[in-house]
């Protein structure tokens, strides 16, 4: 829809096209530098603060050397893991613990001897019960020293890592790092950034709705994209080409953008 009422031949904001920025980039080459010595990596952050980003990046980058499977569904217990692990290792599941560990450390070895990187992503780490993160981290232990599991989650995982009785899994962070929101200005250059790629036009919006979605995003990636194309469906619904204040304060006044929206009116 926006596609068509904008002339564009790709939407803006699309997966493929959204790219590291600055900081995303320099967590990106330490990542991949600890692949090569054996690490277990903390990448934390709010929700909406890029860690899909850098997360999908690790995935697309060179995966003819670097393999990065991902386990997503981390409320699992730890045999529904290796299940996951087996199935993105392309290895036959047993259903016994023991063999199906045996099978990944195997193919792990094989992988090394053909000269790859190893990079298991577990994703929504907070949400992963600590013995299945501390088994998972015990099977890691017998990996050749060429891979590096990523856990990428939201700031409460490092507070749970904190306890005494996890200090087994914290003394092995080889790296951690929590992204951070982003400043008004940084906010401002990722939007017309993706409106470049998308061939957008930054007279799209007018410099008021612009400033307002900066302000309202309050320096997360998501909320700024969320916002950018809600705005833009309405622009579409209301049949103009220009975002302005009234297509902002649309989308703003939805109850999932107001924070009083329980509280009764005046």
């Amino acid at each position: 829809m926006i596609r068509s009422h904008f002339g564009l031949t790709r939407s803006p904001f699309e997966s493929d096209t959204l790219t590291l920025l600055e900081h995303q980039q320099e967590v990106f080459d330490i990542l991949r530098v600890h692949a090569q010595q054996g690490g277990l990596c903390l990448v934390l952050g709010e929700p909406g603060t890029g860690k899909s980003v850098l997360k999908q990046a690790l995935v697309a980058h060179d995966p003819k050397r670097m393999i990065t499977p991902v386990v997503n569904r981390t409320l699992h217990t730890y045999h529904n893991t290796l299940r996951i692990l087996c199935e993105a290792f392309q290895i036959e599941f047993d259903g016994r613990d023991c063999k199906c560990e045996r099978l990944l450390v195997q193919e792990a070895f094989r992988l090394h001897h053909t000269g790859k990187l190893l990079v298991p992503i577990i994703d929504d780490a907070h949400l992963m019960q600590t013995d299945c993160l501390r088994k998972l981290r015990l099977l890691c232990e017998d990996f050749p020293r060429s891979h590096n599991l990523v856990l990428i989650g939201q700031p409460p995982l490092m507070q749970a890592l904190s306890l005494s009785i996890n200090e087994e899994i914290r003394s092995r962070v080889t790296y951690s790092v929590i992204l951070p929101r982003l400043s008004p200005e940084a906010v401002e250059r990722f939007i017309l950034d993706q409106f470049d790629l998308a061939g957008l036009g930054h007279n799209t919006f007018t410099q008021d709705a612009l400033a307002l979605v900066v302000r309202s995003s309050e320096g997360l990636l998501r909320r700024a994209r969320n916002l950018c194309i809600a705005a833009l469906i309405e622009t579409v619904r209301d049949q103009t080409k220009t975002v302005d204040l009234k297509q902002v304060n649309k989308v703003l006044m939805q109850p999932h953008w107001r924070r009083d929206y329980d509280q009764p009116a005046p």
